[in-house]
C-alpha cells in the first residue's frame, strides 16, 4: 500500500509540473445577420489574409501598417464594412492576431468570409 501512494504522488507531481496554465485570449464572434445596405459612395474594404502576406484593396501591407490604412478609410458617421478573405494554409493564430488587431480600430465592421484556417501543428 505504501508503494501505491508513492506512485500516485509521483504521477501527481509529474502532471502538475508538465501542464501549462496559460490564459487564452477570447475573441467575440457573431453570426452574420441582416446588414444595412452600403451606399455606392462607400463600398466595403477588401482585406486578403495569406500565410505570409496581407493586402488591403490589393495593396500589400504588414500588420503595423494596417491600422493607419484602415483609419484613413473609416467614415466619421457610420461603420465601414471590411471583408476578410483567407488564403489557403492560413493558421488559426494568424487569423486571431488579425481579428484582435481589427478589434482596436474604430469605425469598421469586419466580416470573415468562408475558409477554414489551419490549426497550428496539424498541417505538418
Amino acid at each position: 500500500m505504501t508503494s501505491l501512494i508513492d506512485v500516485i504522488f509521483l504521477l501527481l507531481l509529474f502532471f502538475m509540473l508538465s501542464s501549462t496554465f496559460s490564459k487564452f485570449a477570447e475573441i467575440e464572434l457573431s453570426a452574420a445577420g441582416q446588414s444595412q445596405g452600403q451606399s455606392a459612395d462607400h463600398p466595403p474594404l477588401f482585406l486578403r489574409l495569406q500565410p505570409e502576406t496581407l493586402s488591403l484593396n490589393g495593396q500589400a501591407l504588414d500588420f503595423d501598417g494596417l491600422v493607419p490604412a484602415l483609419a484613413a478609410e473609416t467614415l466619421p458617421d457610420s461603420r465601414r464594412a471590411v471583408l476578410v478573405a483567407m488564403g489557403d494554409d492560413v493558421s488559426s493564430q494568424r487569423l486571431t492576431d488579425l481579428l484582435v488587431l481589427l478589434r482596436g480600430v474604430a469605425g469598421i465592421a469586419p466580416t470573415v468570409l468562408g475558409g477554414s484556417p489551419t490549426v497550428l501543428g496539424s498541417a505538418e
